[in-house]
């Protein structure tokens, strides 16, 4: 079963231009990790290749602080709230497995780098129980 744009927005917690912005760089990122994978890009390096994400992490942000400044205020706050914290833990996810592959250090295990995934999908589930 297929989502609806209006159940995704619902459900996700951020708008169409976001979700639209997340899907471009997903689309940007897997063309940079296929290059990269591949060796066909030598100078490419893995934060490289993730700076799609985070410049749509900021981009993001910057969008929510708009519709901070506009319209009703309470609704606003709350969608500031969520996006920030959303963006935070994919943030540091993000990070913490950009720093594995670069290093390859043993101090991070795979179980502390997908932490934040794990709690990103516990607040997700929260919120689907919310929206229904």
């Amino acid at each position: 079963m297929l989502f609806s744009l209006r159940e995704l927005v619902q459900w996700l917690g951020f708008t169409t231009f976001e979700i639209f912005l997340h899907l471009l760089a997903l689309l940007v990122f897997s063309v940079l990790l296929a290059l990269h994978m591949d060796g066909l890009a030598p100078g490419l390096s893995w934060w490289n290749v993730f700076v799609t994400f985070f410049a749509v992490d900021g981009l993001s942000t910057f969008v929510s602080l708009c519709l901070f400044q506009d319209g009703e205020k309470r609704l606003a706050v709350l969608h500031l709230f969520w996006v920030l914290t959303v963006l935070s833990l994919k943030f540091v996810f993000e990070m913490l497995l950009c720093q594995k592959l670069v290093e390859q250090t043993r101090e991070l295990w795979f179980g502390q780098i997908t932490s934040p995934v794990f709690i990103l999908l516990q607040l997700h589930l929260i919120r689907a129980f919310q929206v229904n």
